[in-house]
């Protein structure tokens, strides 16, 4: 019996899985211990190596974490539940800042580029054994990618930047190994590292990027991949600039075996140049996605990187899905021919609403970082409180736990929808309220 529940089975399997329902009814809580091995072997009746194996399976599926004489317990952020659960339920009347979506008024319409992709898979079906790559699609994709400096390689086309990282780290990667992410970073990213049995090690953030002593202290202490994003990150907006991106190659060239990945979701929404690491290792890869520019349902990114690292990508891929419909990818392309939405009016207008948040804040002054992208982060000492008084005011952001590791707490404040002047001044006024310490209680 652990805290009321009775973990159950016979089989490491059927111990597994009793425990990874536990956790994700929320029976068992992050952090909660889990009893020794052979406490529970006696219990359960079984031999204490079934117990072992129950909870190996556990560690590489990222629901439990195992700390030496300590014992197992839960994972702070088990990946059987995810870090999307770290969300504020918005009521109605409230406004939400809070969720992550680009302005559905800068998003193009659909219709008319899926109306002349299907007209085109008419005349030219898709068959079983086809290049799973359109070729107008590799040539335009190839075309806007040198034009940004990235090495020459070759293209896979996946569902989504988090389907290309996850993909990556498959190739190269085993249950165990340790991965440098973003801290703050992508709250996905840092669910589905350990969800692949990976264990993470945090690297800061500032403005431009990732710091380099940071990630030169995590690859010499094991880490054997870094993911990176290079503009528009999420949550704090950083963008890494010309001087950081040499300073991390400089890191990257001294560790030559680590992979890189480089997320690039925010190609087409920022106006800030982009500045790749791609080819200071062996094995990289850069993923684009279409999501923020042009859609979240467009399940569609082009990935690329060194031959090994892409031919196993692909290979994998023909085993599963097989490939991402070309009916999409050509939709994709006529996006792109047509030239909607004008990307560098998006940007424009996210850049704006940005800044005026920004120095609404510091009038006030309350620090915040927001380089590029559509995200504000603003540091707080105290996350619950301060998402709470702004919820009762009438705003909704994202708690920073979602976020981070063991970077200092913070809210992420999405500005895509907002409306510009006279909502920013009234936004920034909601927080400096929210943090302006209580007033002192009176036992008069």
């Amino acid at each position: 019996m652990l805290g009321g529940y009775r973990i159950e089975g016979r089989r490491a399997a059927e111990i597994a899985a009793s425990i990874e329902r536990a956790v994700g009814s929320g029976a068992l809580e992050p952090g909660q211990p889990l009893p020794p091995l052979r406490e529970l072997a006696v219990e359960l009746g079984v031999n204490p190596n079934t117990v072992a194996a129950a909870y190996r399976v556990l560690r590489e599926r990222g629901v439990i974490e195992t700390a030496g004489r300590r014992g197992s317990r839960v994972r702070p952020a088990p990946a059987t539940t995810g870090r999307d659960l770290i969300r504020v339920d918005v009521p109605e009347g409230v406004r939400d800042m809070s969720d992550g979506n680009p302005d559905p008024a800068l998003l193009p319409p659909l219709t008319p580029a899926f109306t002349a992709a299907a007209a085109q898979g008419d005349r030219e079906p898709v068959r079983y054994g086809d290049a799973d790559v359109e070729p107008e699609l590799a040539r335009m994709a190839r075309a806007q990618l040198d034009a940004d400096g990235v090495p020459d390689g070759p293209l896979v086309v996946v569902s989504g930047a988090l389907d290309g990282v996850e993909r990556v780290l498959a190739a190269h990667l085993r249950p165990g190994d340790t991965v440098a992410v973003e801290d703050p970073g992508w709250g996905s990213v840092l669910d589905l590292v350990p969800a692949l049995g990976l264990r993470t090690a945090g690297v800061g953030v500032d403005d431009e990027g990732p710091l380099p002593d940071d990630v030169r202290r995590a690859l010499r202490g094991g880490a054997r991949a870094l993911v990176v994003t290079d503009r528009a990150q999420n949550p704090t907006g950083a963008a890494v600039s010309a001087t950081r991106a040499r300073a991390l190659r400089a890191v990257l060239r001294e560790h030559p075996g680590t992979l890189l990945i480089e997320d690039d979701h925010g190609h087409g929404i920022v106006d800030l140049p982009l500045h790749p690491l791609a080819g200071a290792t062996r094995h990289w890869a850069l993923v684009r996605s279409a999501a923020k520019a042009y859609g979240p349902d467009l399940r569609l990114a082009v990935l690329t990187g060194d031959e090994v690292t892409v031919d196993r990508v692909r290979g994998r891929q023909r085993l599963g899905p097989g490939w991402v419909s070309r009916l999409l990818q050509r939709a994709v392309v006529r996006l792109w021919t047509d030239g909607t939405p004008d990307t560098r009016a998006v940007a424009a207008a996210y850049g704006r609403r940005r800044a005026l948040l920004i120095d609404a804040l510091a009038e006030r002054g309350i620090a915040a970082h927001g380089r590029s992208g559509m995200n504000v982060w603003v540091p707080v000492p105290d996350e619950t409180g301060v998402v709470a008084r702004l919820l009762h005011a009438g705003w909704a952001v994202a708690p920073g736990a979602r976020f981070r590791l063991n970077a200092p707490p913070g809210i992420r404040i999405t500005v895509s929808t907002l409306r510009e002047k006279e909502e920013s001044e009234h936004l920034a006024d909601a927080v400096a309220e929210a943090l302006r310490p209580a007033p002192p209680r009176s036992y008069v």
